[in-house]
């Protein structure tokens, strides 16, 4: 059967078949939400070039729900202490506000506010990250502490805070001891040791 043989049948069967008759319109329905990769591509390309000792993450890696609480515990410590530090039973020493805060400004904060934590001697603090219920995508900017405090090995634990101090739009966090607190402590014992 040769190209033109069909050509001559393929016309043969279409006969009589008519185009389908469409208006042509605009699609005015809003896009979808855009995925934290491409916030975080935009914010990027805002931003300078500049290099900083800031080692967090500006990509997420885990979206939370705007209502999830917060849980995060390292090896090492105790249940108790997370037990009490879940139920806001330590004084919060220092507190730092991300509302309104892009995420490379909350990102550079929260740096910031945990290296000042250990230079002052900081135990306990408090981090309000709003639930995010409002935003796109929601929960964006608690999505992103979640992941930076993990990244931060001084960070030994931190939880959703109770509802007097913020519910799950706020964390308590559990920071390690510095060396000189450390030695303090060390010398302390020793005293109590030796007489």
């Amino acid at each position: 059967m040769s190209d033109d043989d069909e050509l001559d049948l393929f016309r043969q069967e279409m006969k009589g078949v008519q185009p389908l008759k469409t208006k042509p319109k605009v699609d005015l329905a809003k896009g979808a939400t855009p995925q934290p990769s491409l916030i975080h591509r935009r914010q990027m390309a805002v931003t300078t070039t500049e290099k900083d000792s800031n080692h967090l993450t500006e990509e997420i890696i885990d979206l939370v729900h705007p209502l999830d609480v917060l849980e995060y515990r390292t090896d090492g410590v105790s249940h108790g202490v997370y037990r009490k530090l879940k139920r806001g039973q330590y004084p919060i020493d220092a507190r730092l506000d991300l509302h309104r805060k892009s995420m490379q400004q909350a990102r550079a904060e929260v740096f910031g506010f945990i290296e000042d934590c250990l230079k002052y001697d900081v135990r306990s603090a408090m981090i309000l990250h709003g639930k995010g219920e409002r935003s796109e995508p929601q929960a964006f900017l608690k999505s992103c502490v979640n992941t930076w405090l993990k990244q931060i090995p001084a960070v030994l634990a931190f939880h959703s805070a109770q509802n007097f101090h913020g519910g799950v739009g706020a964390l308590y966090v559990l920071l390690r001891k510095s060396e000189r607190k450390k030695s303090e402590n060390r010398e302390r014992f020793m005293k109590g040791r030796t007489e």
